[in-house]
């Protein structure tokens, strides 16, 4: 193998950047991987099409996390420590398939614009869990909710049967089944003149801003600039995430055991506990889990592992990190068992009644607290768990896109405070898109078609580092930099078994985009193609794009630009004993005069 430097190719050689920094303690890599699984978009509004299974839905994660999960994250983590670089400049692996570094940083971004939802939420009711009655209250709604309206809640129905039309009951006495609505869902909707939210869909509906929720925006942008000028460096950063997550965890496992009393709770964990027919359907649930625990962008395992110091063993990190992704996933969804079953337990006792509990983790569950011995404090710890979890997310993201724009790009590493704060400041005023009646109904939609992306991203990285990269120059770098052998059977389960399985996932994701697809607005539909669909041509384009910059017959260029350029540790000590390991010494000479030149 000729190991090819930028110069060979006719392009600027890769610099390292010296105050990139690195974390505090190797824990903190393991704290922001398990932030990654607070992307509760997983428990909202699509919940009903994956995740209405108990824990025996779960199971098939516990196959796919030894058969590609860990695998693939020692990839992701394999290539971001041995290059000291995000997961665009981690790309020279392969310089042919950089683009997949580029979309990987678009879907990211793309998310941030939708996601600022899940944070603005929790803050609209944490800032009015301060009122003396809380305005979705049985009692508090009396302020606000037309009492003579036709729809139905469950603070104003004794019995299921009590409005039923005379000529229906007549006509049909022996089924009637009636919809009862959630306070707290309820005001949600009275921030938007006109909203049904998840049914009622109207094409001709006008759009809706609610300022109420631009301002949530902002002061949520507000807050992430604010932790981006506090906690810049590296170390700090990774200090705060550690601490987030800790905390986002402590207070939700806190709000667990006080959910334990509600009326309903053990009937909701003895039903998530226990097997049912619909759980032989979990196999969607766990793809999207598992596509989760990358993030949100794809590329953030490869950009957070790239703080780790040269020989951190990412392999045991791997395990862990899985193992605590599925913890969270479970305490989550007891959580939304308990709550579910708390309104089959306090609505009518009648087979005849349905709560329309929508996005119960984050709404629905504010109509719960209400109820509760100190309604208000309560209110507040639960939506501060959510907030925090968004939060992470959110910030994570940001963190990962940053980094990698600053290894790609050496010209923007002078100017850190104005790329990050226009970076937030752009993603801000996008975002108002979604303080909109429209906006707020078909999020979900763009988070499906992440299914779809996430999956095309997994074969591609397969196929560079297992087949153009190799097997055998993998399991090499592997060995070197952990000093421990990567076994031959979990590259032949890569090579072989993970890409029939993805490809059934991508299957799923396609068909389950296409089905929210057709219920969304066509606005909605537009969005997903220039954010999610169109970006993944940029991958051959930007193949192309490199192919054509190289010089040769069309064959010299396909395989120059498939060779790894600039492919070494950046440290210069554990460089020479890559060269030294390797044993080439033509490389030696290259490498040798490519730093003399740069420095």
């Amino acid at each position: 193998m000729v190991y090819e430097t930028s110069y060979g190719t006719g392009q600027k050689p890769f610099t390292p950047d010296p105050n990139r920094g690195m974390w505090e303690k190797p824990s903190d890599y393991i704290f922001a991987c398990f932030g990654l699984a607070l992307k509760l978009d997983l428990f909202s509004a699509s919940y009903w099409f994956f995740f209405d299974m108990g824990i025996f839905s779960m199971m098939p994660y516990f196959i796919y996390m030894v058969i590609y999960l860990v695998p693939i994250l020692v990839i992701h983590s394999f290539m971001g420590q041995f290059s000291s670089s995000g997961f665009i400049s981690a790309f020279r692996l392969s310089p042919f398939f950089k683009g997949m570094g580029y979309v990987s940083g678009f879907l990211a971004i793309s998310m941030l614009i939708y996601y600022s939802i899940f944070a603005a939420v929790p803050l609209l009711f944490m800032i009015n869990s301060f009122r003396p009655t809380l305005p979705w209250s049985c009692e508090g709604m009396k302020s606000w909710y037309n009492q003579s309206s036709d729809t139905s809640t469950i603070c104003n129905v004794t019995d299921g049967r009590e409005s039923l039309d005379s000529d229906y009951s007549e006509y049909n006495s022996s089924f009637y089944l009636k919809m009862l609505e959630v306070p707290s869902v309820l005001y949600f909707q009275s921030h938007f003149e006109s909203m049904e939210y998840m049914y009622g869909y109207e094409e001709d509906k006008d759009y809706d801003l609610s300022w109420h929720f631009v301002g949530y925006f902002v002061l949520i942008w507000g807050i992430i600039a604010l932790i981006f000028y506090k906690f810049s460096e590296t170390a700090k950063f990774g200090k705060l995430i550690r601490y987030m997550v800790l905390g986002t965890l402590g207070l939700l496992v806190v709000c667990f055991v006080r959910f334990l009393f509600l009326p309903g709770a053990m009937k909701g964990l003895l039903r998530f506990a226990t097997p049912h027919d619909r759980d032989m359907m979990g196999m969607a649930s766990t793809f999207v889990m598992v596509l989760h625990a990358f993030g949100a962008g794809w590329g953030s395992v490869i950009t957070l592992s790239s703080f780790n110091k040269f020989q951190t063993n990412i392999m045991s990190y791997s395990w862990i990190i899985s193992f605590g992704q599925i913890f969270i996933y479970i305490l989550f969804g007891m959580v939304n068992f308990m709550l579910e079953y708390y309104f089959q337990e306090v609505k009518v006792a009648s087979y005849d009644t349905h709560v329309m509990s929508h996005w119960m983790l984050f709404l629905s569950s504010a109509s719960v607290m209400a109820s509760m011995e100190f309604a208000n404090l309560w209110t507040f710890i639960y939506y501060t768990m959510l907030l925090m979890a968004s939060l992470t997310v959110m910030i994570t993201q940001i963190f990962t896109i940053l980094q990698s724009l600053f290894d790609e790009f050496e010209q923007l590493r002078g100017r850190k405070q104005e790329v990050t704060f226009g970076l937030i400041g752009g993603l801000a005023l996008c975002s108002f898109i979604f303080c909109t009646n429209d906006g707020v109904s078909y999020f979900s939609a763009l988070s499906l078609d992440a299914i779809f992306s996430h999956s095309v991203l997994h074969l591609l990285l397969l196929l560079v580092v297992l087949w153009i990269y190799g097997r055998e120059r993998f399991q090499r770098d592997i060995e070197f930099m952990l000093r421990q052998p990567f076994a031959s059977w979990k590259v032949f389960i890569l090579r072989f078994m993970s890409p029939f399985i993805l490809g059934i996932c991508l299957l799923a994701g396609l068909s389950a985009a296409i089905f929210e697809h057709s219920y969304s607005s066509m606005v909605v539909l537009v969005m997903a193609i220039f954010l999610l669909g169109l970006p993944l041509l940029f991958i051959p384009g930007y193949g192309l794009y490199y192919l054509y910059q190289s010089s040769g017959t069309f064959c010299e260029r396909f395989r120059r630009t498939c060779r790894p350029t600039d492919w070494y540790p950046v440290d210069m000590e554990d460089r020479q004993r890559y060269e030294e390991f390797v044993g080439n010494t033509e490389m030696t000479h290259q490498l040798f005069e490519v730093t003399e030149e740069v420095n």
